[in-house]
């Protein structure tokens, strides 16, 4: 009976049951598929919950590589839709390399005579063969390609490290099956799904690298990761765990709602917490010492100064690494070890490049010769020319001797996988013609803990004694020197890593003893791509406006501050220093003013030089004709500030009388000029300021570094303005846009490129920038650039582009000039249909003729011509505006209508005025 009634429903409903069957079957077959679906050996099928999305991970991490702070849009909001800048994105062969070097499109295979050897291998992956195709030299091809194949050998990187750090757990130890909750996780650091490729090993590793001391498996395709161990009390039979592995059939991965737990090895990771307060006994002679290691680069010799002077004191030692290639730096800071014993010089110096190898690299070679030294110290801190202090030394001697034999490193403060991710640990880079080369993924060795953060440090002796003097012989170290000579920003992470991952792991202090100005809108614009196959982030510097930051860190254990630029601000570094050591005497003179040199005729020659040469050569002729003396001989070239404004640019040059024959030095201020126009009766063109053209703009300061305007052929030009706030504009006032063009016309009236720009009223007093793409070398002579809107000139600008009068330092020959000054034809393409009305805006054909022969004649100027041709050009853009005799001797010339020249020292304004606030020398009593 019953069984006909069932034969019965189904009859009647059979319709259903064939649907649901159907269903059913669907269900199995798309569940079964997404088991199927391939995975690689790294962690990019994952989908992270409760961070972020792996989207979302790949999306911020094309912003950067920076340490510690969160991801920025890296465009530029003031100026958009510049035409010619969205395509003129490198291009490399057949490969189109983003941001953080991702090969766009197939990379297609180099020939060995394109990189003039043989490779060892066959080599596969894309970015080495993007990298191969960039590579300048044959030494670096060769390098790339040496890397490249011993990675494909798999036998270059160590796949497992040991770790020295105590603990109490067993690796891969089992402590059961356990009963998780959606709501209560039983491992609640950290969760990822490997939907076909999860085994016990992988997640155990993963747990790991991240610091966890547990590693679950649950579901066939879920890793948990956390810091504590689970309860008893959750503890189920092993039988309930009964789900295989999606990357292992032949092991258990958990179940539904049932967790298979392990150590992974390690033990809790909690940093230490440093000691403050504690008051050294008045009869204590064990003063700490310290080993300030200084890193420098550039030309900022007056701020190095200052800062030394801040720090010194006898029973410290200050050991100065200069990168190779700053011979001014080195040559000034060398005389230093004449005066003061603890003062030297690194006489192995390396050419460092930012997120380079050779940083870490450089500190290791530093930290050897400190340790072989005479010198006896308990720390070394490293610090650069951007550093200052923001406590008295004292209370740094006292903060580390309470803290003797710790370490300071600033961690990243993130999820490890996310910094891993963002850092580009997991990437093959390598080193060589001044470029970090992203050639390709790597996977990071099993067996340790990865950390990182900031590449300033604080370390003591007996750690930096350790990496040192074991870097060849310890297993973890050995390890670790191979993946870090290949890691971008290495220095960022080897010493945290060893820390973490040594005996000296209980000495970690999660504090690298700085504030660090971090302003991720300005900071994070990509702005070391031209040198690193990624996209990095930088600090910006302390301002005034940044003042609240500064006084904060006196309630802290933060001893110094970075970044402060002198050239760009030094009334913040003034300030500080007031607020340490108490005023200035106020008879103390030029405490506003600052000097920086961008030429001395000591430094090793650069292709920059034949720019500067001809400009200084011309204005040292003008100078001769000015004081009726022979032509005289370049010394230096200084910037010159007051109260953080531009004053003009220092000539210190020899001439010789013409009448005794004599040869005085003399040193003059000249004053870069441009000619801007402003439309008298637009309120727009009213609310625009300093528009002007430069080049070496920086995003994150919002600044031209070409503070002189020395503009040529091979320049980069770029256009700057402020649009400031209307005094009549309120928030309930309607928002206008502007929709402008900026037309750029070279010397002969010829359009060589336009900007489209929209502004918006909202974007006020920022630095708006346009860059021109332009094709080089430049027409010299005088360009005009107008700001237009449909139908008035808003602002235009004159501006020189000087001819070179060198090449290669040696005055140009007729060839040379004849290519270079008679620039480079069109930008723009012949049949560019010109838009009607910017017709107006251009010369007429008469006069696009007439200039058009003028700078073809100008072209084939050599010689003497050549530089009347320059000495009339730099007299219209470079105005003399005062000259001061360096010795008494030439406070009067042979020319009797001359008045007397005024003494250099006597001046607010010469590079030989006091200067009280770098006077280094004082500390030793010693007078220049």
């Amino acid at each position: 009976m019953a069984e006909n009634l069932v034969w019965r429903l189904v009859c009647r409903y059979k319709v259903f049951f064939v649907v649901g069957f159907i269903i059913f079957g669907i269900q199995i077959f798309l569940a079964y598929k997404s088991l199927s679906l391939s995975n690689s050996a790294s962690y990019e099928d994952a989908t992270y919950l409760g961070q972020s999305s792996l989207t979302d991970i790949k999306a911020k991490s094309a912003t950067g590589a920076d340490s510690t702070g969160d991801d920025e849009d890296s465009n530029n909001p003031s100026l958009l839709g510049n035409k010619r800048q969205q395509s003129a994105s490198s291009s490399f062969s057949s490969n189109n390399v983003d941001l953080n070097g991702d090969t766009l499109a197939t990379a297609t295979l180099i020939s060995p005579q394109q990189l003039g050897f043989v490779p060892p291998c066959d080599i596969i992956s894309k970015d080495a063969i993007s990298a191969l195709q960039r590579a300048k030299t044959k030494d670096c091809r060769q390098h790339i390609a040496g890397i490249a194949c011993a990675i494909q050998s798999r036998k270059f990187y160590p796949k497992t490290l040991p770790s020295y750090c105590p603990s109490n757990h067993t690796a891969n130890n089992l402590l059961g099956c356990f009963r998780d909750e959606k709501k209560f996780r039983l491992l609640s650091g950290y969760f990822v799904n490997f939907k076909t490729s999860n085994t016990v090993e992988k997640c155990i590793q993963l747990c790991l690298q991240s610091g966890y001391p547990y590693a679950g498996v649950q579901y066939s395709t879920e890793c948990f990761c956390g810091y504590d161990a689970p309860p008893e009390a959750s503890k189920l039979p092993d039988s309930t765990c009964n789900m295989k592995c999606s990357g292992d059939q032949q092991a258990i991965c958990g179940g539904y709602f049932a967790m298979n737990i392990y150590e992974t090895g390690i033990a809790k990771f909690t940093a230490q917490i440093a000691e403050s307060g504690v008051k050294r006994n008045a009869t204590d002679e064990d003063n700490i010492r310290i080993a300030f290691l200084l890193t420098l680069n550039g030309r900022a010799l007056r701020q190095v100064h200052r800062l030394l002077k801040s720090l010194y004191h006898t029973r410290h030692v200050y050991y100065i690494h200069i990168d190779e290639r700053q011979d001014y730096l080195y040559r000034n800071l060398l005389e230093l070890e004449k005066k003061f014993t603890n003062i030297r010089l690194a006489r192995k110096r390396f050419s460092t490049i930012w997120g380079g190898a050779s940083l870490l690299t450089m500190l290791m070679q530093c930290m050897h010769d400190l340790l072989n030294s005479s010198y006896q110290w308990d720390f070394v801190i490293n610090l650069s020319e951007s550093d200052f202090p923001v406590k008295k030394l004292e209370k740094l001697e006292e903060f580390l001797w309470a803290n003797r034999n710790r370490n300071f490193v600033k961690g990243h403060g993130r999820e490890t996988q996310r910094f891993i991710q963002k850092q580009g640990l997991d990437k093959t880079f390598v080193e060589c013609d001044t470029h970090m080369w992203r050639i390709g993924d790597r996977k990071l060795p099993t067996g340790i803990q990865i950390d990182g953060g900031s590449d300033w440090i604080g370390l003591s002796r007996p750690f930096v004694e350790y990496v040192i003097q074991n870097k060849d012989s310890d297993e973890l170290l050995k390890g670790l020197m191979i993946i870090f000579r290949h890691t971008l920003l290495p220095a960022e992470s080897f010493f945290h890593t060893v820390l973490r991952n040594s005996k000296f792991c209980g000495t970690y202090v999660d504090n690298n003893l700085h504030v660090t100005n971090w302003k991720r809108k300005l900071g994070c614009k990509c702005q070391y791509k031209h040198v690193v196959d990624w996209c990095g982030c930088s600090p910006n510097d302390f301002k005034p406006e940044d003042w609240t930051r500064l006084q904060n860190t006196e309630s802290k254990m933060l001893f110094f501050a970075r970044k402060f630029e002198p050239i760009i601000n030094q009334a913040i570094i003034l300030k500080l220093e007031e607020w340490l050591y108490g005023p200035y005497p106020t008879d103390a003179l030029n405490l506003h003013s600052y000097w920086q040199s961008f030429y001395n005729i000591e430094d090793k020659p650069t292709k920059q030089d034949d720019l500067t040469l001809t400009i200084a050569e011309s204005l040292v002729r003008r100078l001769s004709r000015q004081w009726n003396t022979k032509q005289g001989v370049i010394l230096e070239l200084n910037h010159y500030m007051h109260s953080d404004q531009y004053k003009g640019y220092l000539l210190r040059f020899k001439t010789t009388d013409a009448v005794k024959n004599k040869t005085y030095e003399l040193e003059s201020r000249i004053r870069p000029v441009q000619y801007a126009k402003f439309a008298k009766n637009s309120k727009f063109a009213k609310r625009l300021k300093n528009f002007e053209i430069s080049s070496d703009y920086d995003q994150k300061e919002q600044v031209s570094r070409n503070y002189h305007k020395f503009l040529g052929p091979y320049t980069d030009l770029v256009l700057t303005f402020t649009f400031v706030g209307s005094a009549s504009h309120s928030p309930k006032d309607t928002s206008h846009s502007y929709n402008l063009t900026l037309l750029w016309i070279d010397p002969m009236g010829r359009l060589q490129d336009f900007n489209e720009l929209h502004i918006e009223d909202s974007q006020t007093d920022n630095i708006n920038y346009s860059k021109a793409i332009l094709k080089q070398p430049l027409c010299p002579g005088i360009w005009t650039v107008k700001l237009i809107g449909r139908s008035a000139i808003y602002a235009q600008t004159k501006f020189l582009v000087t001819p070179l009068a060198f090449y290669n330092h040696q005055p140009i020959q007729t060839e040379r000039a004849r290519l270079i000054n008679a620039g480079d034809g069109l930008t723009l393409s012949e049949d560019f249909s010109l838009p009607e009305e910017w017709i107006q805006y251009l010369p007429g054909h008469e006069e696009s003729l007439q200039l058009k022969n003028l700078a073809l004649r100008n072209a084939l100027r050599t010689g003497e011509q050549l530089n009347e041709w320059v000495d009339d050009l730099t007299g219209k853009f470079h105005h003399f505006r005062e000259t001061c005799a360096v010795n008494e001797d030439a406070t009067k010339l042979s020319t009797a209508s001359l008045e007397m020249l005024p003494l250099c020292r006597d001046t607010s304004w010469s590079t030989l005025a006091p200067d009280p606030k770098s006077d280094v020398y004082k500390l030793a009593n010693i007078k220049r």
